[in-house]
């Protein structure tokens, strides 16, 4: 059976867990990080025409100030950040395919040209006026406890802030029993070389990245080989 390592924050954690476990793989959670949000001031909300919304998390830990915003629509880099933006009562005008640049291009063909960016700490520039709402810090771990736990099974990679910090806890001379499964290109690079299997999502999206993850496993030894 498949044995996978999940590393991103709550509570997408539980949930790629529970989609790993539909899949028939053995997923266990073990996220690296731990998001909560963070003091900030809404501007005035006629200054934008949009939100840019990169995470579900913005949306979640954005607290009482989204609603002084909450009549801009919404561009959505994805399926995930739009599920939340809706469920938090936002209309959503634009939605990208998990990539910033291609969300700024769909709310640009439907009109919208002054997006506020809401951000969590540490995250991509997009060239639009910002504000972060929120901060993912890394919680402690045993690094001999979690390179136990990796050895031998597929780790998912959701953010190259998880695959930097994978490549901290597990020394090279034990990477070649370790299998990566990355959310895109860009995160499986931030990982580094020496993975015994290693391969990246053609499409940002969780549930293709738990069937990447599954296909890994099923491809053994002589599968795709790491960066």
């Amino acid at each position: 059976m498949t044995r996978a390592l999940v590393v991103r924050p709550e509570p997408g954690n539980a949930a790629t867990v529970a989609r790993l476990r539909t899949l028939g793989v053995e997923a266990q959670g073990w996220p690296l990080f731990a998001v909560a949000p963070v003091g900030w001031l809404p501007p005035d909300p006629a200054d934008f025409d949009s939100l840019l919304v990169t995470s579900a998390q913005a949306i979640r830990h954005a607290g009482p100030g989204l609603a002084r915003l909450a009549a801009l629509p919404v561009i959505a880099v994805g399926p995930a950040s739009a599920a939340a933006a809706r469920a938090a009562g936002l209309r959503v005008a634009a939605m990208g395919e998990g990539d910033a640049v291609a969300a700024l291009a769909a709310g640009r063909a439907g009109g919208l040209i002054r997006p506020l960016h809401l951000a969590g700490r540490d995250h991509v520039t997009t060239g639009c006026p910002t504000i972060v709402v929120y901060a993912s810090d890394a919680v402690p771990v045993d690094a001999r406890a979690f390179a136990a736990a990796a050895d031998g099974a597929v780790v998912l990679l959701h953010s190259a802030r998880a695959a930097s910090r994978v490549a901290a806890l597990i020394p090279p001379a034990r990477r070649g029993a370790v299998a990566l499964a990355a959310i895109s290109p860009a995160v499986l690079a931030a990982a580094g070389a020496g993975w015994g299997r290693a391969a990246a999502s053609a499409v940002p999206d969780d549930g293709k990245l738990c069937v990447l993850a599954q296909a890994i496993d099923r491809a053994g030894p002589g599968g795709d080989k790491g960066p």
